[in-house]
């Protein structure tokens, strides 16, 4: 009788050993399928359109990842660089500015170069052709738009360009059209913006005729980058499943797995060297020089230009 008592205590020991062995193996692969990835884009606000392009991306890397993907767009570069700064996107496509961002202070990597889609491009100071500004030194005292903070040829690069001047006032434009609108309805003097912005929105205003004041140096190509929270086996996986993936969703999604990941160290150091004026961007008047050379230049309280 006591045999049978104790097999039945060892049996019933081993069936509970076996449910604690499945519940953990079932929470382990609860966990595996719980893994998240956010991918951010830029879309300036045209909503679904601008994003449909990226659905059968998402699609795509949720089923080679075996995770939940989501997507999330910000409609200005400044929205997004706020994303990037707290690690909220992990897989990003990133125009210039950004990357630089991401790519020199939050230690994001690349992974694609995105030059089919985007191309090296310029940025360019416009006026309308009616205003009697031919040169970038005559913009001194003169009010001008800039894009977001984040955005290269709408921002850093023109920032670059007209260091040294001070400006009555920088406003700034929540999207590249809207700089041109600006420009039409004389709000402001000088906008800047892409080539490719230009060419794209200038036709929307046919009764104003704009002017290419200057064109600056070239851009580098937007890129794919991936968050430093990424795992070093998770971002192989997702390198991976992005190089081998069908031409449709890469074209679709706008990078080329074959293409070399451009070189943005120079572009950095522009960054970098811009970044001390954005403490004077926001003044009235703007003095578009470092704190140290603004306050040399002064003469009896006044800025020399």
């Amino acid at each position: 009788m006591k045999t049978i008592i104790l097999r039945r205590i060892l049996l019933i020991q081993f069936l509970v050993l076996i449910g604690l062995l499945g519940t953990g193996c079932s929470d382990e692969k609860e966990d595996i399928r719980s893994e998240k990835l956010t991918i951010g884009v830029v879309s300036y606000g045209e909503g679904a359109i601008s994003l449909d392009k990226y659905e059968r991306f998402k699609d795509y890397i949720a089923k080679q990842t075996q995770s939940i993907v989501e997507l999330e767009p910000a409609y200005n570069e400044l929205q997004a660089l706020e994303q990037i700064q707290h690690k909220n996107w992990d897989i990003v496509f990133a125009p210039p500015g950004l990357a630089a961002i991401a790519l020199g202070k939050e230690l994001y990597t690349p992974l694609f170069s995105m030059e089919a889609s985007s191309g090296r491009q310029r940025s360019l100071l416009i006026v309308r052709d009616d205003k009697p500004i031919k040169t970038i030194a005559d913009l001194a005292n003169k009010t001008v738009a800039l894009g977001a903070a984040g955005s290269a040829a709408g921002y850093y690069v023109p920032l670059y360009d007209l260091y040294g001047l001070t400006l009555a006032q920088i406003r700034f434009a929540p999207t590249p059209k809207t700089v041109l609108q600006w420009l039409a309805d004389g709000s402001v003097d000088a906008g800047a913006l892409s080539e490719t912005d230009f060419e794209l929105y200038q036709r929307e205003f046919s009764t104003t005729k704009f002017r290419i004041l200057h064109t600056s140096r070239w851009i580098p190509p937007a890129v794919v980058i991936l968050a430093p929270s990424i795992e070093r086996n998770q971002q192989q996986q997702i390198q991976k499943a992005m190089s081998q993936a069908p031409g449709d969703i890469t074209a679709d999604a706008g990078y080329v797995p074959l293409a070399k990941v451009p070189n943005y160290e120079q572009f950095i150091k522009l960054v970098e060297k811009v970044t001390p004026l954005e403490a004077q961007v926001k003044k009235t008047p703007a003095v578009l020089l470092n704190q140290q050379s603004a306050n040399q230049q002064k003469v009896g309280g006044q800025a020399v230009n």
